[in-house]
């Protein structure tokens, strides 16, 4: 079995959604001080590599703890739209050409190269969006997660999110700032991003990954 890390690091200075409070981590014991090492985190539940469940944003009792680990879990394949230009959209027809693996493989992830720009003002320029067409085309074909190595699945400048709310409201999780999904394109693998078990989490950290059974 081969694993490949889809996620980006946590550490201070790290990037974070525009408006929303950056993450700490402080050493709060020290081996030589006092015989072993612990860390203290702050952090918000979407810092870095997390997920969405759908009580982020709507009334739903989908959260961290009740989700069905299923959810996080299973068949996926790598949608590359590496192509497109700086804000220009993903439309249903873009999709078209992954209609047999969306009829097999119900985790989708978009690889828009964004992740390249981590840590840099860049990651925070007009990234490639799905439309809402687009969304609407995942629902109908039954999607369960959205993989995305971009911060948000709605544009940096939205004020109405509303991807977010197409897709929790039809109960899809969300994933946002994978990495390394290049190494995925043509190739066939597991995706796993569980959450840590927050009580009524809207969201959590993730250690992403990609799974070969070769």
């Amino acid at each position: 079995m081969n694993i490949k890390d889809l996620s980006h690091c946590l550490q201070n200075g790290m990037p974070v959604f525009p408006g929303t409070d950056s993450p700490s981590f402080v050493e709060k014991f020290s081996l030589a001080q006092n015989g072993f090492n612990e860390m203290e985190l702050k952090l918000l539940t979407h810092t870095g590599t997390h997920l969405d469940c759908p009580a982020h944003m709507i009334s739903s009792e989908i959260t961290t703890d009740t989700a069905n680990l299923s959810s996080f879990y299973g068949s996926a394949f790598v949608a590359d739209f590496s192509n497109k230009k700086l804000g220009e959209q993903i439309s249903k027809e873009d999709l078209l050409i992954y209609s047999k693996a969306l009829k097999k493989q119900k985790i989708i992830l978009i690889y828009t190269g964004f992740d390249k720009y981590w840590g840099t003002a860049d990651y925070f320029l007009p990234f490639p969006t799905l439309n809402i067409d687009a969304i609407q085309f995942l629902i109908e074909n039954n999607i369960k997660l959205i993989g995305l190595d971009v911060i948000s699945i709605d544009s940096i400048d939205a004020q109405i999110y509303k991807n977010h709310y197409l897709a929790l409201e039809n109960n899809i999780i969300i994933v946002e700032n994978l990495c390394n999904l290049d190494k995925l394109i043509d190739k066939k693998f597991n995706f796993a991003a569980f959450p840590l078990k927050i009580k009524n989490g809207d969201g959590s950290p993730v250690r992403a990954v990609a799974i070969f059974n070769e």
